[in-house]
């Protein structure tokens, strides 16, 4: 007679609601780490960019102030710029620009903590994704609104003893600038970044689990997507290091590690844009200028607009010719990294196509982000202009020209990578038919009892 084991245990709801439980926490514990470190990052290199610019000697403690309306502008937020000199001048403020190397690290940090947990595994639930990506929003959405309720400050523009702060103490038109955040745009904007953020990441990462239905795309989009990022940091490096011996051998570090830690995407891809033939209209007029490089402002700078080309930018700098080599080498290096890490049998033509088309969704997405509007101007009683403090900064891109002549430029060094992938890939072992064997049997060895 046969004895029966023990009854099947069926699932245990005490073991399995801890099990849940602890599984909830760290999917917070994931969010709140990622939403954080962006944020202490993007603060931590605004204020080292701040205090290399000079900033912290704005007056009436506007320096932390400063750096939360810089952090809320690299993370998509709105800050709107106002000017104040009483009730016999008027003043004129208005900045747009994206300090893109505050931008770049947010960016990075949240990117890669959100996929770290995601990392050696094969398939992620939607619903996991879905998780992980709200509770980060809510996170984020938190720290976004204190960063608006610091985003504000008023101070005089005007320096101490000046024309301007003595005409404006005997007018009571001492010129003032304000900032405040909007932080209804803020916070919808933050959230778009945030969201595109993890979406990218998502694209370009060759280690994190996707859910079973998206895996079809991962082939044709994963490969060509890291090999844009990795085109955008290469540009990134180069202009550091080029930065950094630039602070070495002619000085002024402090104004050159400015540009690096608050703007260094913006002259870089500017120079990417330029390599591929892209061109930007803009002006320079007052005081104000382009920081770096020089040759950047001379071009800009004069009544009217003025194009900005390579050709434009080689007649103030030699230099600048190099620019177009520099561009096709590092996009075909792109493309030979997309090609090496796609499957063996995809067709070079696809690989034209591909990077072709990343690169132009690239450039669609990087060129206007270096678009560049400052304005600051003061008049007494609407007709006295005073110019001492007034100027204005213009910059906007040719868009569509320039994500057409990615498109080209793509395709013509996406086919050259894809063929030097498939010079350098070594050649699979084809399969041959088995050898007859000698009683003149063939195909395989069928496989007895008594076989070991």
């Amino acid at each position: 007679m046969s004895r029966q084991g023990p009854p099947a245990a069926g699932p245990n709801p005490a073991a399995t609601a801890p099990s849940g439980a602890r599984r909830a926490l760290r999917l917070a514990g994931d969010a709140l780490l990622t939403a954080v470190a962006a944020v202490v990052a993007m603060a931590v290199l605004a204020a080292l960019g701040l205090w290399a610019a000079g900033a912290s000697d704005l007056p009436d403690g506007a320096f932390p102030h400063v750096v939360a309306a810089v952090v809320l502008i690299a993370a998509g937020g709105s800050v709107d710029v106002s000017g104040q000199a009483g009730d016999l001048a008027g003043t004129d403020a208005e900045l747009t620009a994206l300090p893109l190397s505050v931008t770049l690290v947010g960016a990075l940090v949240a990117g890669a903590l959100f996929l770290r947990p995601l990392r050696r595994r094969a398939v992620a639930g939607g619903g996991e994704l879905l998780a992980r990506a709200a509770l980060t929003a809510v996170l984020w959405l938190i720290a976004l609104g204190v960063l608006c309720a610091l985003a504000r400050h008023t101070f005089s523009v005007a320096p101490p003893d000046s024309p301007v702060d003595i005409i404006g103490g005997l007018l009571d038109a001492t010129p003032t600038v304000g900032f405040r955040a909007d932080t209804g745009l803020s916070l919808l904007y933050g959230l778009l970044w945030l969201l595109a953020v993890l979406l990218v990441a998502l694209l370009v990462s060759r280690a994190a689990a996707l859910p079973a239905a998206l895996l079809r795309f991962q082939e044709a989009v994963r490969p060509a997507a890291s090999a844009m990022l990795l085109l955008l940091l290469a540009y990134v490096v180069i202009g550091l290091v080029a930065g950094v011996v630039t602070a070495a051998v002619k000085g002024h570090p402090a104004e050159t590690f400015a540009v690096l830690l608050l703007g260094l995407p913006n002259v870089v891809w500017l120079a990417l844009g330029l390599g591929i033939g892209a061109s930007w209209e803009g002006r320079v007029e007052g005081p104000f200028g382009l920081p770096m490089p020089q040759a950047l402002d001379a071009v800009l700078r004069g009544e009217g607009s003025n194009t900005l080309d390579v050709a434009s930018l080689a007649q103030q700098d030699g230099r600048a010719w190099w620019l177009i080599p520099l561009a096709a080498v590092l996009l075909t290096a792109a493309a030979f990294v997309m090609a090496a890490r796609s499957a063996p049998a995809t067709r070079l033509w696809q690989h034209a196509v591909r990077f072709g088309a990343a690169f132009a969704l690239t450039m669609l997405a990087v060129v206007p982000l270096t678009r560049i509007t400052a304005r600051l101007g003061l008049s007494v009683l609407g007709v006295i202009e005073i110019d001492e403090i007034g100027g204005e900064v213009l910059l906007r891109p040719h868009l569509w020209q320039a994500v057409g002549l990615a498109l080209l430029w793509g395709l013509v060094t996406g086919l050259l990578g894809g063929l030097l992938a498939s010079r350098t890939r070594p050649h699979e072992a084809v399969p041959t038919a088995p050898a007859a064997r000698p009683d003149g049997g063939g195909g395989a060895h069928r496989r007895t009892p008594g076989d070991r």
